[in-house]
């Protein structure tokens, strides 16, 4: 199995995912479980769906009794290493909560124009992240995100929320 590392830019940090399990994995998606890494009162775990090439992690967060506290959608840059057989996956800082109650929230586009100011990010990958926030916002709108969480879902074992 892969080696995954969380690559944060503010603050830079690398975190190593080692006891998120791989559930599934192909050529255009990575799906994980996993228990969060601090404790949490609002969640306890989740199911994460890497969309390599879309450029996207979308997470089910759920409570510690298995309902659903929301979905939480990263912009992320994927970079496989091949020697290390290691996954590291950038969080580009944007990001897109859906409450239960079908509120929609973009968060954190402060954090991305902050990594643009202080040369974190180029201007091709500002770039890069707007255009990968705007199709997920676009699938999102549009309907079309129900078959993203059906596909995350359907490599979720039963039973197992």
């Amino acid at each position: 199995m892969p080696e995954l590392i969380r690559k944060r830019l503010i603050p830079e940090e690398y975190i190593p995912l080692a006891d998120d399990r791989i559930l599934y994995q192909s050529d255009e998606i990575i799906v994980t479980a996993w228990k969060t890494l601090h404790p949490k009162t609002q969640f306890s775990h989740g199911y994460s769906c890497y969309f390599l090439r879309k450029g996207w992690k979308v997470s089910r967060f759920f409570r510690q009794d298995g309902s659903l506290y929301y979905i939480y959608c990263d912009i992320i840059r994927s970079d496989y290493v091949a020697q290390s057989d290691t996954w590291i996956f950038t969080d580009l800082l944007a990001d897109v909560i859906l409450e239960d109650s079908g509120l929609v929230r973009v968060v954190d586009l402060d954090e991305l124009a902050d990594a643009f100011e202080r040369g974190i990010l180029s201007s091709p990958a500002l770039t890069g992240v707007l255009r990968s926030l705007n199709e997920l916002l676009s699938c999102i709108y549009s309907g079309e995100f129900a078959g993203v969480i059906r596909q995350l879902d359907s490599h979720i074992p039963e039973g197992a929320r």
